[in-house]
């Protein structure tokens, strides 16, 4: 008589969990992003040096101006990306560079901003979010979503994968992994530390890992982080960061 009743009792309980509402990875996302600076991001100035260079973001409600700026042996090289397209000047002179080439240099300097301010472009149109479950690393709670890009609108390496590991209590993006084609291919995994906040947003640098490619699946990487299993590649650090309201910008 007693095993009918441990039968029903393990159908309920899988029952209730099939029917447990799965955590939504958009209002995950939108946590993340108030607990990282939030609407500090729409309206600000941001500079810092990464690799002996000096980039700066200049946010206004949409509109936007990267810039990157260094000198070599041409002399100082400022390359400017805004909503309108690509410059770069030598010396204060026009430099033209070729379509091919303008790309490349925009991609660049794209890239490196739109890693320093994430996750605040998780919710850049783009974005498809999805929740693909919980981990524990290093004793501590996180959430994954994944984030792919739909072609329209999600540029060259639309076809990229993403997951992000976001703190289940304090919603800090902790982890990061990526898959990318170019270049012949590969995965990393990302670690934050050095987390400081700086004009009321959260900056971060990263130990930068090699992960297997092609990957299994990225939501895995944290699996292979507790098991000792990735490489360290790099360090990757911003340097002299500052933020300022835009309206003070001079």
């Amino acid at each position: 008589m007693k095993q009918p009743k441990a039968t029903l009792l393990v159908f309920i309980f899988f029952l209730l969990y099939a029917c447990t509402p799965q955590p939504s990875a958009q209002a995950i996302i939108d946590q993340a992003i108030a607990q990282h600076g939030g609407d500090k991001y729409e309206s600000a100035v941001i500079e810092f040096d990464f690799r002996g260079r000096h980039y700066k973001a200049v946010r206004d409600q949409g509109l936007f101006s990267y810039e990157r700026l260094w000198t070599d042996s041409l002399g100082t090289v400022h390359d400017v990306l805004t909503n309108e397209g690509f410059t770069r000047t030598i010396n204060n002179q026009p430099f033209e560079v070729s379509d091919e080439y303008a790309r490349r240099y925009s991609n660049s300097v794209n890239g490196v901003i739109y890693f320093a301010l994430l996750p605040y472009h998780l919710n850049d149109p783009a974005v498809i979010k999805t929740y693909v479950g919980e981990a524990l690393i290093e004793g501590e709670p996180y959430h994954k979503v994944q984030v792919t890009f739909r072609e329209e609108k999600g540029g060259e390496d639309h076809e990229d994968v993403f997951v992000y590991w976001i703190h289940q209590a304090t919603f800090r993006m902790d982890y990061l992994a990526y898959e990318f084609q170019e270049d012949g291919g590969g995965s990393r995994l990302r670690k934050a530390y050095h987390q400081r906040e700086v004009g009321g947003i959260l900056f971060a640098d990263y130990i930068n890992y090699e992960g297997p490619y092609p990957a299994d699946t990225l939501a895995n990487f944290d699996a292979l982080y507790e098991q000792g299993k990735l490489k360290e590649l790099s360090r990757i650090e911003l340097e002299n960061v500052e933020v300022k309201p835009l309206s003070q910008d001079v």
